[in-house]
C-alpha cells in the first residue's frame, strides 16, 4: 500500500517535465495538497516558477499551486528520488529512454515509487512502446507495474478544472488502482484497465488520424466527412491494435475513441492544425517550423507505416497520411484515391494477432 492510500497522508510526487501537460498535472495534484517537485531542464523556468508560481513558457496566465516546487536543470538527486512516493513522466516519448537510464542508478530497489507515464508516441528508430523502453532501462519488474494515463485531456481545460475523464492502465491492477486514487477528483475522473499496450497504441495512433481530420477540414469538407474519418480511423486503430496484441475493446475507451474524437475535432490540437494547414496548401516543412510545438503525429506516421507493413493489416488512411508527409503525394489526389477505393466489410479484425505483444510479454517474464 502506498502512503497516499492512507487517510490524511499527502503524497510526494516528482514530475519529469514542465511543459503543458506536466505543468497542468502538477497543478492538479498540488491543488489536492500533494507535495510536488516539477523537474525542468530550463534554469530560467525553474527560477521564474519558484519566484512567481507561474510557468514562463507554458500556461502563462495560470497561477500555480503553492505546493509545487520547480527543480533543475540538474537531474534530480538520489535523495529526492528516494524521498518521493510517485514518479510522473510527462516527457516526449523520445526523451523517456534517456531519462530512465539516468534514473535507474538513483532508485532504491527496496522502496520503489509508483511509476506513471502520460507520454503518447512510438520511439523513432526502435518503434518501441514506452512499456518496452521501461523494460530495457529499468528492468521487467518495474515495467510490469508501470501505469499509463491517457484520454481526452487538453492541458488548458484541466487547469481550468473543466470536468475531464481518463483511462488508467497497468499490467498490475493494484498499481492502476493506486494511480487512479492519486489523481481522482470530481473534475478529473479516472477509470482503470489492464491493457496498457492498447492504451499506449491508441494514444500514439490517434495523432495520425487527427492530421487526416485536419486535412479534411482544410479542404473544405464538412461534418459528414469528419465523422466518416473519425469512425474509419477508429476502425483502423482497432485493427492495428488487435494485430499487435492489444484488446479491441481498449479502443472503445476514453484512451481510444475519447481521445481520438477530441484530437480530430478541435482546432487547438497541434496534429489537427498540421493537417488543416496541409489541406490549405502549405508545405510540411514550413508548418513544422512555424508551429512552435511538437506535433507527434508527424513522426508517429513514419513508425506507424512500418508497423502496418510488418503486421500486414489494411490501414489506407494511415498509409495515405504517410504518403502525403514523406513521399510528396498531393493532398487532393490522395483524398480522391481514398474515396475511390472499393467497398469492403465494415467490421473486420485480423486473423493473425498478438506477435509483438507476445515478444514483449516474454521480455517481461510473463510468457514463454
Amino acid at each position: 500500500m502506498l502512503p497516499f492510500e492512507q487517510n490524511g497522508y499527502r503524497s510526494k510526487v516528482l514530475v519529469f517535465g514542465a511543459g503543458n501537460f506536466g505543468s497542468c498535472l502538477a497543478d492538479h495534484l498540488g491543488d489536492s495538497s500533494h507535495t510536488i517537485y516539477m523537474w525542468s531542464r530550463s534554469e530560467n523556468l525553474v527560477r521564474h516558477f519558484n519566484k512567481h508560481h507561474r510557468n514562463p513558457e507554458f500556461l502563462q496566465d495560470h497561477q500555480f499551486s503553492e505546493y509545487i516546487q520547480a527543480i533543475g536543470p540538474e537531474f534530480p538527486s538520489k535523495e529526492i528520488i528516494t524521498e518521493v512516493d510517485v514518479l510522473l513522466f510527462a516527457l516526449p516519448t523520445e526523451g523517456v529512454r534517456e531519462t530512465l537510464t539516468a534514473l535507474k542508478p538513483r532508485l532504491d530497489e527496496a522502496k520503489l515509487p509508483l511509476f506513471i507515464f502520460v507520454n503518447k508516441g512510438i520511439e523513432i528508430g526502435t518503434r518501441a512502446l514506452t512499456l518496452e523502453i521501461i523494460a530495457d532501462t529499468c528492468g521487467p519488474d518495474i515495467a510490469k507495474v508501470a501505469t499509463f494515463i491517457s484520454g481526452p485531456s487538453f492541458a488548458k481545460e484541466i487547469i481550468e478544472r473543466q470536468p475531464t475523464s481518463v483511462s488508467v492502465a497497468s499490467l498490475s491492477e493494484s498499481h492502476a488502482t493506486k494511480a487512479s486514487q492519486l489523481f481522482h477528483q470530481p473534475w478529473f475522473r479516472c477509470y482503470t484497465g489492464g491493457d496498457p499496450i492498447g492504451v499506449e497504441l491508441a494514444g500514439a495512433l490517434k495523432n495520425v488520424y487527427a492530421i487526416a481530420a485536419g486535412i479534411s477540414d482544410g479542404l473544405g469538407f464538412m461534418n459528414n466527412t469528419r465523422a466518416m474519418l473519425i469512425t474509419r480511423g477508429l476502425g483502423e486503430m482497432t485493427r492495428i491494435g488487435a494485430a499487435y496484441g492489444a484488446s479491441p475493446l481498449t479502443f472503445l475507451t476514453l484512451a481510444g475513441v475519447g481521445d481520438l474524437f477530441l484530437t480530430c475535432s478541435s482546432p487547438t490540437s497541434r496534429n489537427y492544425t498540421v493537417g488543416y494547414r496541409l489541406g490549405k496548401g502549405e508545405k510540411l516543412d514550413y508548418i513544422v517550423e512555424s508551429l512552435g510545438s511538437v506535433a507527434e503525429g508527424v513522426t508517429t506516421a513514419k513508425g506507424l507505416k512500418e508497423m502496418v507493413d510488418d503486421l500486414d493489416v489494411s490501414a489506407p488512411i494511415a498509409t495515405g497520411i504517410y504518403e502525403v508527409l514523406y513521399e510528396g503525394q498531393n493532398v487532393e489526389e490522395k483524398v480522391n484515391s481514398l474515396l475511390r477505393l472499393p467497398p469492403i466489410r465494415e467490421l473486420d479484425l485480423p486473423n493473425q494477432t498478438g506477435k509483438p505483444v507476445q515478444k514483449l510479454l516474454i521480455k517481461l517474464g510473463l510468457a514463454e
